[in-house]
């Protein structure tokens, strides 16, 4: 069955813009706000994941008056305006979609509610799966078989939505979606200032539309039946009929409004992958830049499908027969350029304690030449050893505490890893006059700082982290602060450190998320 999405998006980007606050909203290093444009990105991410919809719009106000400013002038009068900090973000948010190919729809005269409306019927009629995604639960009234909303919301850090089709309507307020209307009309809304009927709140409302189903019946039994409801309720309802009628016309969303966009205009499509990159790398939108790295590097390696590896370095095979000379060289000039090839002992293994060697691929600068060598445990310890016990011999690679953890386990004693026994722990730690620098842990079960720190032999006064500490070891641990060339903020850790932007906080270029 094919699926239509349909966003609010003034009501998502008011509700991102407050919902992602803090101490100090979210800005780029030249001052620019980004946090209603980030939580509103979220928020869209996490529908199209949930329901993969074919089809999607958003729709958005536009600043001229409506046909209800026009029928009412107090309709959303005590409204304030829209803060600078989240009106500078409509274009920028209006911009990203625009570069993902997602179909804006604006109409003078009509709010995104109607545009909604109006898409969300055409869609039901045309037998799609609708959800409507918005803060508003005016839009309730729009609900059915075919058409579900979802409202936002966040929960421990987390967007969710909460959804409600036909069903969970009528379970929640006990009447059918479109009598939501009525309901409106007899209790009004603060939020738009729709009057009402003076001193009839919602459980009121609610038990007059059960009972007598719209307000127009109600009106009839008050003429035909006029002792059907006493006392002060039938003075109010008498005395603001008006309001009522007001309220409720000023209540319902038009779903005829003359909207050019077919459905099938509608169909999501492929992205500008290159210019959404560059504006998530503008607004430093890091989450999303990883979150997306298969679809970016795809359209690079598209537009560069002509360039090979084989362009920038020769790529070289070698046998363990010929690989004496190769390290002869390596010996001399003093520097080892690596990639250690590994392979697991069981399916889908994330331990390095149970990884094992497939091959090592070398890198000779001079050259400009990669060697590739095919080998197992055994064959790297024949012809390695020697090389990666060598002091004088500098090692560049990746992940490279994990492969000094691997060689310790082979026998390969790398002056710089640790094995503590009694907490099974291995540790890469390396001196350097009064600091410790620590670059990993590597453990099966969790162990403080304070614990490994204990166990590692030497004086020193500092620890350096080359890794993000958990949060029950950050009350030893001090951040610093980064000077802004890079960008090395990896990492949020709850509530403390809630501030990270302000305080300019960096985490070490070794962690990883």
């Amino acid at each position: 069955m094919s699926r239509l999405v349909l966003i609010d998006g003034n009501s998502i980007l008011n509700r991102a813009f407050y919902g992602i606050m803090g101490s100090k909203m979210l800005t780029t290093p030249d001052g620019k706000y980004t946090n209603a444009v980030y939580g509103f990105l979220a928020i869209m991410f996490k529908v199209i994941d949930d329901v993969k919809p074919e089809y999607m719009a958003v729709a958005f106000d536009l600043k001229a008056p409506t046909a209800r400013h026009k029928l009412y002038d107090g309709y959303k009068a005590t409204r304030k305006g829209m803060p600078n900090e989240l009106a500078e973000q409509m274009p920028i948010i209006k911009d990203i979609l625009a570069k993902m190919n997602i179909t804006i729809i604006e109409k003078e005269g009509y709010e995104a509610d109607d545009i909604l409306g109006t898409l969300a019927k055409r869609g039901e009629k045309e037998g799609l799966d609708v959800t409507i995604v918005s803060g508003d639960r005016d839009t309730f009234q729009l609900a059915s078989k075919k058409i579900v909303i979802r409202i936002p919301h966040t929960k421990m850090g987390k967007t969710e939505t909460d959804t409600f089709g036909e069903d969970e309507i009528i379970e929640k307020y006990g009447v059918k979606p479109i009598q939501l209307i009525e309901v409106k009309g007899l209790m009004g809304d603060t939020s738009d200032n729709i009057p009402g009927v003076p001193g009839v709140g919602e459980k009121t409302a609610l038990e007059l539309i059960k009972k007598y189903n719209n307000i127009d019946e109600i009106y009839k039994v008050l003429e035909e039946r006029p002792d059907d409801i006493k006392g002060k309720l039938k003075e109010k309802l008498t005395e603001n009929k008006d309001l009522a009628m007001l309220s409720r016309t000023l209540g319902t969303i038009n779903i005829e409004v003359p909207i050019e966009n077919k459905i099938s205009e509608l169909k999501l499509t492929e992205w500008q992958n290159d210019n959404v990159l560059e504006v998530f790398k503008t607004l430093r939108f890091n989450r999303f830049i990883e979150r997306f790295k298969d679809k970016f590097e795809d359209s690079q390696s598209e537009s560069k499908k002509n360039t090979s590896i084989e362009d920038f370095v020769k790529i070289n095979e070698t046998d363990l027969v010929n690989i004496d000379k190769f390290l002869n060289n390596i010996t001399a000039q003093k520097k080892l350029v690596y990639f250690l090839g590994k392979i697991d002992d069981v399916a889908e293994c994330t331990n390095i304690i149970k990884k094992k060697i497939k091959s090592i691929s070398i890198y000779d600068e001079e050259k400009s030449t990669v060697t590739y060598i095919k080998l197992n445990n055994n064959d790297f310890i024949e012809k390695f050893k020697s090389i990666f016990e060598n002091k004088d011999i500098r090692k560049i690679g990746y992940h490279i505490s994990e492969d000094y953890v691997l060689f310790k386990q082979l026998g390969i004693n790398m002056e710089n890893v640790y094995y503590a026994k009694d907490m099974d722990c291995f540790i890469v730690a390396e001196m350097e006059e009064n600091t410790l620098h620590l670059q990993s842990i590597i453990c099966e079960n969790h162990v403080t700082l304070l614990d490994v720190l204990q166990r590692v032999k030497g004086e020193y006064h500092n620890c350096q982290l080359g890794f993000t500490p958990a949060l029950k070891d950050m009350d030893i641990c001090v951040a610093e602060q980064y000077d802004g060339a890079d960008d090395y903020r990896l990492f949020y850790l709850g509530e403390q450190l809630k501030s990270i932007e302000n305080e300019k906080l960096y985490f070490p270029e070794l962690s990883h998320a």
